[in-house]
This record gives C-alpha cells, sequence and structure tokens, in this order.
C-alpha cells in the first residue's frame, strides 16, 4: 500500500521560473551609465569632505570641514545667507509658479477652450529655451538704460512703479525668482494637465448628475484625485530649486550680487570649490557644501515619501 496521502496527489507541483536575463541585458547600459556620471561621483564627492589638503597631501580629517563650515563666522555667515535664500527661492516657486501651473492647466482642460493647443506651446515654449538665453533677454527687458519694462510700465501709467529690480538687494532675489517661474510654469502646467486628463469620464459624469459643475467640480472632484500628481510636482520643485545655479549665474553672476542677495547654495558651491577672481578654489569645502545639499534634499524627498505620499494614498479611493 502506497504511503501517499490522497490530498498530496492534488497539489500542484510548484513551477520554477527561468531567470530573466534579458532584463539586466537590457538595464546593464542605463545602470552603468548612472553609476558613472551619478553614483561614483556622489561617493567621492561625499568622501572628499572628510579630507583636507595639509602639506601637500590629502589628509583624513573627520567632520573638521563641517566644523570650519557651520563654527567658522565667515564661512557660516555664507552658508546661512545662501540657504536663507534658496528657501525663499524654493517658497516663491511653490507659491506662484505651482498655482499657476495648475490654475493654467485647469483652463486648458476645459473642452470648450479655443487655441487650447496653441496656449499650451506658447506657455510651455520658455521651458525648451537655453537658461543663457533666458537670463540674457531678462536683462535686457528690465535694464533701467535700455530695457523695454520702463516703457511698457510707461503705457500703461505705472512708470513710477518701475526699479533697477536686479540692481537692488531687497527685491533682486524675488525678480530672479519670478524670471524662473517664467520659465519653468510650462512644466506643472502639463503635468497637471495629463492628470486632468486621466480623469475617468464617469466621475465627471456622476459629479455633472449631482449638480457640481464649473469650478465647484474642479475644487470638489478634481482636485482630490489629481493630489498625486502635485504631490510630484512639489517634491520635484523642491529638488530642483535647491539644485538651482545656471539662472542665477546667468542673471547676477558667480558673485549672486548685488552684495549676495541672490546667493543660494549652487553659486556658494561654484565659488568654493572653483574659485572665482581673488577668491581660490577649495575642494574639500567645496565637497562639504555640496554633501550638505545632497543631506538637506534628501531629507526633503524622504519626507515626501514617508510622510506625505503614505496619507496621500490612505484617502485614494
Amino acid at each position: 500500500m502506497s504511503d501517499i496521502h490522497p490530498s498530496s496527489a492534488l497539489q500542484p507541483a510548484s513551477i520554477k521560473r527561468p531567470f530573466r536575463w534579458h532584463i539586466v541585458v537590457f538595464m546593464a547600459p542605463a545602470l552603468l551609465v548612472y553609476t558613472a556620471i551619478m553614483i561614483l561621483p556622489l561617493i567621492e564627492t561625499l568622501r572628499l569632505s572628510f579630507y583636507n589638503t595639509v602639506d601637500g597631501a590629502q589628509s583624513f580629517v573627520g567632520f573638521a570641514n563641517y566644523q570650519v563650515l557651520f563654527g567658522d563666522v565667515r564661512w557660516a555667515r555664507d552658508f546661512w545667507n545662501a540657504l536663507t535664500n534658496n528657501l525663499i527661492f524654493f517658497a516663491i516657486h511653490m507659491c506662484v509658479q505651482n498655482p499657476i501651473g495648475i490654475a493654467l492647466a485647469a483652463l486648458l482642460s476645459l473642452p470648450k477652450l479655443r487655441f487650447a493647443a496653441f496656449y499650451r506651446t506658447a506657455i510651455f515654449l520658455p521651458t525648451l529655451l537655453s537658461f543663457v538665453i533666458v537670463g540674457f533677454i531678462w536683462k535686457l527687458i528690465l535694464s533701467p538704460i535700455w530695457g523695454v519694462a520702463p516703457w511698457l510700465m510707461s503705457l500703461a501709467g505705472a512708470k513710477w512703479l518701475f526699479a533697477p529690480w536686479l540692481g537692488q538687494s531687497g527685491p533682486a532675489l524675488i525678480a530672479v525668482s519670478l524670471i524662473s517661474v517664467w520659465q519653468y510654469v510650462g512644466i506643472p502646467m502639463m503635468l497637471i494637465y495629463a492628470a486632468l486628463l486621466s480623469i475617468p469620464e464617469e466621475v465627471v459624469e456622476a459629479a455633472e448628475c449631482d449638480g457640481i459643475t464649473g469650478w465647484s467640480q474642479f475644487w470638489k472632484i478634481k482636485l482630490p484625485l489629481i493630489l498625486p500628481a502635485i504631490g510630484i510636482i512639489s517634491i520635484l520643485t523642491f529638488v530642483g530649486n535647491f539644485n538651482a545655479f545656471d539662472l542665477v549665474y546667468t542673471v547676477q553672476g558667480a558673485l549672486a550680487g548685488p552684495d549676495m542677495s541672490t546667493d543660494i547654495l549652487g553659486t556658494l558651491l561654484y565659488r568654493t570649490f572653483f574659485g572665482f577672481q581673488l577668491q581660490l578654489g577649495d575642494r574639500s569645502m567645496g565637497a562639504t557644501i555640496a554633501a550638505v545639499m545632497f543631506v538637506i534634499i534628501l531629507a526633503g524627498v524622504s519626507f515626501y515619501l514617508f510622510a506625505i505620499q503614505r496619507r496621500m494614498r490612505r484617502y485614494q479611493f
């Protein structure tokens, strides 16, 4: 008599799936390129922040560079000034760029809007322009000598409001931030526009049957459904703003004038690492600033992933 239990004969045999080597083959080139231009430079930057040049040789100094950055009066003043300006730069983009992008996307998604394709192209076009072109054009526009801004404001009877904003310490950072908003407002607009188009028609029709139409429909129905897209846009804005350098460098130069009023972490890193004019480059301190920037960005992204995104998923239908 066989010792095999009758129920065991009914159990399906486990099928061992072969390893999908083609996935590794297709991912290997991208992984190698990403490692070569992203991972290895990041590791080398973090390593370099713990070293310094002593008697012409690289020596391990631990957290001494960080102590200098946060403890030395001159270094700490420049760092906290750049970080404060970066936070203002980010806040202006969050409070101006993203709401305008959401509003434009809502308008462009209206079914009866004429020339919607033209408007989308016109608004998104500055995003494709080089930051050098954008910075140079806006310097010409806002110039009090040969710019067209004073003339245009005089046509509107508001020439008394014009001032050399890029040359004053107070409004310079706001002016540069608004130039960046003008260039990149097309990105949140297109992402939100795509999210609005992905909303099922059944949801919209059900809202219309309940008498919810117009802007009330957007606030009560569509906005909660596109919150994940808004969250992604917010974290992309955070990462992009704390990596910003090019536009400030083009408009205000490496010194981020006037009087360091537009200095952000990117320009501070550039001057520290490569040097500028009479300031000699310091690779170790530059790597230290870059490491602090990496920690700030990592903390912001982690907060979004583990605190905000989880709550949004919890309340999704």
